[in-house]
């Protein structure tokens, strides 16, 4: 009877560790960081029980593509293409600056990139957690 106590509270055990080691990487492991330039188009705050700051750059580029496939032959060509970057804000100082002082201006954004999201940390996966630069695009 305790042999079997014993096993079943390891099994227990190991079940736990396992859960919380799923929602540890799920989401608070930071699976990736980096910096994204572009265009500030749009910072918000918002949500029905968990106010967050949304907003998203939109970043210019040049791509080339595969336009058709007539009669066998494949033609290609370069367009301008924009690229939009979503992200969350959960620094109140950081959101209040790119809101009030960073709209329409050319920003560097430093983020931390989550495999999973959280209610009160936003509904991206991508956290901004600091402003590296700001070019007013004049």
């Amino acid at each position: 009877m305790k042999k079997g106590l014993a096993i079943g509270g390891i099994i227990t055990a190991l079940v736990i560790l396992i859960a919380a080691g799923t929602v540890y990487f799920r989401y608070g492991f930071v699976f990736g960081e980096g910096v994204k330039a572009g265009v500030l188009n749009r910072v918000v705050y918002k949500g029905y029980i968990f106010k967050t700051y949304e907003g998203y750059i939109i970043q210019d580029g040049i791509s080339s593509k595969q336009l058709s496939t007539k009669g066998g032959k494949v033609t290609t060509g370069t367009a301008i293409q924009s690229n939009e970057f979503y992200f969350s804000v959960t620094d109140k100082a950081i959101a209040d600056s790119l809101m009030y002082h960073c709209g329409g201006k050319k920003v560097q954004l430093h983020y931390k990139e989550y495999k999973g999201t959280l209610p009160w940390r936003g509904q991206e996966k991508f956290i901004v957690d600091k402003i590296v630069s700001v070019e007013d695009g004049e």
